[in-house]
């Protein structure tokens, strides 16, 4: 899960000014965090479906799971584990959201495309993206509005990020480089791959100040 909102906030971090932060009841905020993780392997598995192009990570999930002839939800948990090492060196911190999302996602992928069949017609493929990308923002709004650990790969990008280097320069290097490595795989990059990356940013952009779980506000730091 990757994205960054509000130009260069990333998702799963303290928003700027003005914006709320996650706080509240924790079962409020779990059952957040669990809708919102079983939405994203929904949303993904829906956008599988569609087979009109994926998100730059899934492409790579997608290829790796071609090549090794597994199902793509294992290969969405064995990719989580290995970046969530990555972070070591990086000193980053993982909550709870951060192990639930390295297992849950994956796992729902694998039981969503268990049970659906392949879609035919270009009309419904397009229905399965335009609906697997709404509901991949809709999820991670509910997700990060948790407040309990951003995803392995925001993290990654994140932890990065607070070397010194410009946030969204990682993050485009990173996706452009697992894009191209799972296109050579036989992932997927079509129109739904284009849509997802101008859509999904904007989307969870809008969605969540309304999906977080508190509405008290950041004040602004003293000049």
């Amino acid at each position: 899960m990757s994205v960054t909102v509000a130009g260069d906030h990333p998702i799963g971090t303290d928003p700027p000014t003005g914006h709320r932060v996650a706080g509240g009841p924790l079962a409020l905020r779990l059952f957040r965090l669990y809708a919102g993780l079983v939405g994203f392997g929904v949303s993904l598995a829906i956008m599988v479906r569609a087979e009109l192009g994926l998100g730059p990570w899934d492409v790579l999930h997608q290829g790796l799971a071609s090549q090794l002839g597994l199902q793509i939800g294992w290969v969405v948990i064995a990719v989580s584990g290995i970046v969530l090492v990555a972070w070591l060196p990086l000193r980053q911190r993982p909550g709870w959201g951060t192990l639930s999302n390295l297992i849950v996602v994956g796992l729902v992928v694998n039981a969503v495309l268990d049970t659906t069949p392949a879609a035919h017609g270009l009309a419904l493929r397009s229905t399965l993206l335009g609906a697997g990308i709404v509901l991949n923002a809709a999820a991670t709004a509910l997700y990060i509005g948790a407040g309990l650990g951003p995803g392995p790969r925001d993290g990654l990008m994140t932890g990065l990020a607070a070397r010194g280097h410009s946030l969204r320069l990682v993050r485009t290097l990173i996706e452009l480089l697992v894009m191209v490595v799972g296109y050579l795989l036989g992932g997927s990059i079509g129109i739904g791959t284009v849509a997802y990356a101008l859509l999904v940013g904007p989307l969870v952009h809008q969605l969540l100040p309304r999906l977080t779980v508190t509405g008290r506000p950041v004040r602004s730091a003293p000049s």
